[in-house]
């Protein structure tokens, strides 16, 4: 069941009850801008409808009147999906409204053909349904699926990932068909910014970007409140500024882009060009630096440059008070936070520069839980 059909300020009080809930009526009204009557009106369905629950009283007391109820929104009223979709492997997590997780799975993909992803992802919620007791379509509300790339949450498609190697690929509908429940697709950095928002370390701010630093660079923007999406599902994508000082190729097709610097891709394949070593991994690459190598120090200290630029060019931007710093690339952070930090300072205008920039590694399981927090999202606030 959809809140769709509920007014605007229905939707406005579910919302801040569920990202700072319990309240009282009074401090909804407070924070939403709502008369007392107005929030009262439009929590008394709500309660009706099984949506949110009075759940007592505040621990201290009012002084005078009549003594404040606190309401709640009740997790157990529905339960959500996340997948996360990576080049090698599905990651998901069955939720509650809440997006507080009740069990997680992996899966190892043997192809990345759409169709053998789909049908993994399909075998993947399943599995999920059937750990939390949770099975056939009507134990799961709605999935949400994170991944790489340009993502049109609107209509469902994956208008491009180039780690899949995907173009035009009517997602959500072939997971709908394939899973018998709805879905909603997200690009996976943005569906981060999410969970983030919710639960993470953007909670409460007025403002905030997550950049994740691994096979791609991008990043997730909050302002006011709200993740943005772009007119066209395009929005963040920090990983194709161009910042020169490279002739790689990156992958989408340009060169001299972040992404073609401070990837992991782009770091390995400078650190092999560095060493004389084709077969040099990432891992080793790290050893070798922390032993003090001069040309692989190098390559990271480069690739701090690009990303001191990029992170300076989001402070610029949009202003934040925070921005965050996660990827599977950030367990070498060390190597380059040095240059990072040097860079944004020097580049950051003004009071930007006071951005507070924290470094925040999260499992995929976190991005996961970004699809189920997307897939809830759209309970209270769905596409127009």
């Amino acid at each position: 069941m959809s809140l769709a059909d509920q007014p605007p300020a229905a939707a406005l009080v579910f919302q801040t009850l569920l990202q700072h809930g319990p309240l009282s009526r009074a401090e909804v009204g407070r924070r939403t801008g709502l008369s007392p009557g107005a929030v009262t009106k439009v929590a008394t369905p709500l309660i009706d409808d099984g949506w949110i629950a009075e759940v007592g009283r505040p621990t201290v007391e009012r002084a005078n009147g009549r003594p404040a109820t606190l309401i709640a929104v009740r997790a157990e009223r529905a339960r959500f999906i996340g997948v996360k979709v990576t080049g090698d492997e599905l990651i998901g997590v069955l939720a509650d409204l809440t997006a507080q997780p009740l069990a997680s799975r992996r899966a190892a993909l043997g192809s990345r053909d759409v169709g053998t992803v789909v049908v993994a992802i399909a075998r993947l919620v399943d599995q999920l349904r059937a750990a939390a007791g949770a099975a056939g379509p009507d134990g799961v509300h709605s999935i949400g699926v994170a991944i790489s790339g340009d993502v049109d949450g609107q209509t469902g498609t994956v208008q491009y990932s180039p780690f899949l190697n995907w173009r035009r690929v009517p997602l959500a509908q072939l997971v709908e068909s394939a899973t018998g429940t709805a879905t909603v697709i997200e690009n996976d950095v943005r569906a981060l910014t999410v969970a983030e928002q919710w639960f993470g370390a953007g909670a409460g701010l007025s403002s905030f970007a997550v950049v994740t630093v691994g096979a791609g660079i991008g990043a997730g923007l909050s302002i006011g409140g709200r993740v943005v999406s772009g007119a066209h599902g395009v929005a963040g994508e920090i990983g194709h500024l161009p910042v020169g000082g490279t002739d790689r190729t990156c992958t989408c097709g340009n060169t001299g882009c972040v992404e073609a610097v401070a990837s992991t891709h782009a770091i390995t394949e400078r650190a092999r060009q560095a060493t004389g070593d084709p077969e040099l991994t990432m891992e080793k690459a790290v050893r070798l630096a922390h032993a003090g190598d001069p040309a692989v120090r190098a390559v990271f200290a480069r690739a701090g440059h690009a990303m001191g630029l990029a992170l300076a060019s989001v402070a610029n931007l949009i202003g934040p008070e925070r921005i965050i710093i996660s990827g599977e690339g950030v367990a070498s952070y060390d190597l380059f936070a040095d240059q990072i930090r040097q860079t944004f300072a020097d580049h950051a205008f003004g009071a930007a520069a006071d951005c507070d920039l924290v470094v925040r590694p999260l499992p995929f399981e976190e991005w996961a839980r970004g699809g189920a927090a997307v897939a809830a999202q759209r309970v209270f606030a769905p596409l127009k």
